[in-house]
């Protein structure tokens, strides 16, 4: 498996199992744990080969510069939404922060990197969708 196609599953795995616990309660274990693992491995992927994202050829300005940034801030509130989740199914303290409210925040913060790949993609032709989606959904971008 390569490093593209594991991102991309964690990537995808983590946004649907992050939807499902916020819809559920109790957290469900499986889903908890899948959410653990796929988070924390997209943490690992990045930590220790560096983010697959880039700004893109035509992302100038403050865009630009903000723009690993920006990656590297997800990624911090992944792995904290991963850990408090963790910690939450070990029944250990969470340092009085709920999962769902960190949670919320990663969906806060997700679906704002979902609108900038929204906007990027078709106003910059920076490929932004084509990095993150299955090769059988590249004929409808």
């Amino acid at each position: 498996m390569t490093r593209r196609s594991l991102t991309m599953k964690c990537h995808w795995l983590c946004w649907v199992l992050l939807l499902v616990l916020m819809v559920t309660d109790p957290m469900p274990w499986l889903v908890g744990w899948g959410f653990v693992l796929s988070g924390f491995g997209m943490c690992f992927l990045a930590l220790f080969n560096g983010l697959m994202s880039g700004p893109g050829p035509r992302l100038e300005g403050a865009l630009r510069q903000a723009h690993p940034l920006m990656h590297w801030s997800m990624y911090v509130i992944l792995a904290a939404a991963a850990g408090i989740t963790l910690l939450a199914l070990l029944n250990l303290a969470t340092f009085g922060i709920a999962p769902k409210e960190v949670n919320l925040a990663l969906i806060g913060i997700a679906s704002l990197h979902g609108i900038f790949h929204l906007w990027r993609h078709p106003a910059l032709g920076a490929g932004a969708f084509r990095r993150m989606t299955p090769k059988a959904l590249h004929g409808l971008l």
